[in-house]
């Protein structure tokens, strides 16, 4: 158990630990920050460092009959310690609990929640803004995109990129759905939130490409606080537009044309599609500082 520094006798003012992990460094709080289908995400606190943390649980039990699914999670989890990007949400230590049999893994934590949350809270905001988040994803992506070998996030949304409010940092997170693709730069099986998902997607045969399709169906989102196809209502009607190249009808809400020709850039067809790297050149972009931290982004209610 690591040493800590009590100025005080008594601890109780103190937020108890509901877990610790092996090494004594990270405390586990029973708050939970979030929680998806296949983990759940609590606050932590790392005692060496003085910091909160994230700290990533998933039951295994849940997962005896699927030993593909361990698999994959153990493949984010190794994927996470070789990505070294600021727009990325960074990854600190994993281990496995044979008593409790869970997989724990601490991952950085943004101050502000999911940018999906987020933007709904902070109506209005300047296109500026809008324009620096969506640079710092494609930053990301552009990590993800060029690490070799290759990594496709596969499930890219608002809900899935994560904000530091205080200084409009954002970094793509739930890397648990991505697919390592080797020299082929193509996978082959589905996976994703609808809405987003790019046509290809369904045909099982797709590149990294089709993160570039979700992310213009995220500055879509950004710009008109709307989520795409949410005049659909089962998933059915959605995998039909998507598949007959229909539009999201919350495009035409979009009243600034550089914004709209910027979202449709995105979701051309696959080989039409810029990369990352080449968005980041757009003239959409002109005048936005590559420094996120240069400006307090503050927005106010």
């Amino acid at each position: 158990m690591m040493p800590s520094v009590n100025s005080d006798t008594s601890d109780k003012d103190a937020e108890p630990f509901v877990e610790i992990d092996p090494t004594g460094r990270y405390g586990r709080y029973s708050e939970l920050l979030g929680c998806g289908a296949v983990k759940k995400v609590y606050r932590a606190f790392d005692q060496e460092e003085g910091i909160e943390v994230a700290w990533n649980q998933v039951k295994l039990r849940n997962f005896t009959d699927d030993p593909a699914m361990i698999d994959r999670l153990y493949s984010e989890v190794r994927l996470l310690r070789t990505l070294t990007s600021k727009n990325i949400i960074s990854f600190y230590n994993v281990w496995r609990d044979e008593d409790r049999n869970t997989l724990n893994f601490i991952t950085e934590v943004c101050t502000s929640g999911n940018l999906r949350e987020y933007r709904k809270k902070h109506r209005h905001v300047s296109m500026k803004a809008l324009k620096k988040w969506s640079k710092q994803i494609l930053k990301g992506l552009n990590h993800l995109h060029t690490h070799e070998p290759c990594v496709i996030h596969r499930d890219l949304n608002c809900s899935n990129v994560f904000v530091n409010g205080n200084i409009g940092q954002v970094k793509i997170g739930d890397l648990g759905l991505a697919a390592i693709v080797g020299k082929s730069h193509s996978a082959h099986s589905i996976l994703g939130t609808p809405e987003f998902m790019a046509p290809e997607l369904y045909d099982e045969d797709y590149t990294e490409m089709v993160d570039i399709y979700s992310f213009g169906m995220c500055v879509l989102e950004m710009v008109t606080l709307e989520i795409p196809y949410s005049e659909c209502d089962n998933v059915a009607k959605i995998y039909k537009k998507v598949s007959a190249g229909i539009r999201p009808q919350a495009i035409s809400k979009i009243n600034d044309p550089e914004a709209r020709a910027f979202i449709e850039r995105c979701l051309a067809q696959p080989r039409a599609r810029p990369s990352a790297a080449e968005l980041l050149k757009d003239p959409f972009f002109d005048g936005i500082d590559d420094d996120e931290n240069d400006e307090c982004l503050c927005v106010h209610n």
